[in-house]
């Protein structure tokens, strides 16, 4: 991942909605999500949730899926971990057991779900 991409992924999660999309998409997993359930989940319009799921997409950080009439939306995990490398590439100064404290800190684990700042 180049700067301009990076630029484009924090562009992307720079606004409220589009941040709290990606979080329910990293939450909901291999499953993912169509774009209605996330609208409804997040209490955001169609056209508003189409508008803020292809700034996502165009930015790496989504991808979907068409399964017939509707499309189901995924987080990205490739787009995602390169996004992390990016940021964490220059770690620490040639420490590595300090950025070690950092990726504990973010390893999978039990966290409140987003899905539960929303009537779901």
């Amino acid at each position: 991942m180049d700067i301009n991409d990076a630029l484009s992924a924090f562009g992307a999660l720079s606004q409220k909605t589009r941040l709290d999309v990606f979080r329910l998409l990293i939450n909901a997993g291999p499953d993912g999500m169509t774009a209605g359930e996330v609208g409804e989940v997040l209490g955001v319009r169609q056209n508003t949730m189409s508008a803020n799921l292809s700034i996502l997409l165009q930015a790496g950080l989504v991808r979907n899926e068409r399964e017939g009439r509707s499309i189901r939306y995924f987080a990205d995990l490739d787009g995602t971990k390169d996004l992390l490398t990016f940021l964490m590439a220059d770690c620490c100064g040639g420490h590595p057991e300090l950025c070690a404290q950092v990726m504990e800190t973010v390893v999978c684990r039990e966290q409140p779900s987003i899905a539960g700042d929303y009537d779901v």
